[in-house]
């Protein structure tokens, strides 16, 4: 069983909770970190409560781990917005730019250190099917767009040693996505009818699709986009 340390941002509830749990299961180390506590406390070596919209907070966070060998990193923190256009505001985008890139950035350059150190490291950014498009999504599909371009660009940069991919979920049943998709409301049935799976996901999926990117033996597998959607992107190319 691996002793390795993985660090994994907004940790503390849906998908990265469930990333924590399936790495703990595997033998992994797992550190959170997200603004509230976690409800599964158990599942983290190490839990930091820290509000990541600041990135003077996030950097003292990230200053008490910069001990620890972490040579895996979940970049899991994000948030949503539904809006149409004419309706987005300049507010809406830098708060989700700085939410959903800028602290994807701070996190990854704090944990490169180790990696190099190391000579090994992966790294999973947690992205969205609503990047190929969905309506009201304007501001949530540019950013989340944009760590696509991330995930290839750095995948260059940090070969050979480091492996940076990047996982989107379809619609997954979370707290963030039922806040804005109410279970028994039209747009969440119409959602629901476009995936060929018939069923929304559950985190523990997308987990797993995660630590298959973080294992060690992934070495070979980089600058690569998985969509974990019940087969919503191949119905939409139908």
């Amino acid at each position: 069983m691996s002793q390795d340390w993985v660090l994994i941002t907004g940790a503390s509830k849906g998908i990265g909770l469930a990333v924590a749990k399936k790495c703990t299961e595997l033998g992994y180390r797992a550190i959170g970190m997200a603004r509230s506590a976690p409800t599964e406390s158990a599942s983290f070596a190490e839990f930091l409560c820290v509000d990541l919209s600041d990135p003077r907070a996030t950097a003292t966070a990230l200053a008490k781990i910069s001990n620890l060998p972490i040579t895996r990193l979940v970049n899991n923190m994000g948030y949503t917005h539904s809006a149409a256009l004419e309706d987005v505001t300049f507010e809406d985008l830098n708060r989700l730019v700085n939410l959903n890139l800028r602290t994807t950035i701070q996190v990854t350059q704090a944990s490169l250190p180790a990696m190099r150190a190391a000579h090994f490291g992966r790294i999973v950014n947690i992205s969205s099917r609503a990047a190929m498009g969905k309506s009201h999504r304007t501001v949530y599909a540019a950013v989340k767009s944009g760590l696509h371009g991330l995930s290839r660009t750095w995948a260059l940069e940090l070969a050979p040693h480091i492996t940076v991919n990047c996982v989107a979920p379809g619609p997954i049943e979370t707290e963030m996505f039922r806040s804005v998709n109410a279970e028994e409301s039209e747009t969440t049935q119409r959602i629901l009818q476009t995936v060929p799976m018939q069923r929304f996901g559950q985190p523990r999926e997308i987990a797993h699709a995660v630590t298959q990117f973080l294992d060690k033996d992934a070495g070979f597998t980089t600058g690569q986009l998985m969509h974990v959607c019940g087969g919503l992107t191949v119905g939409l190319a139908g």
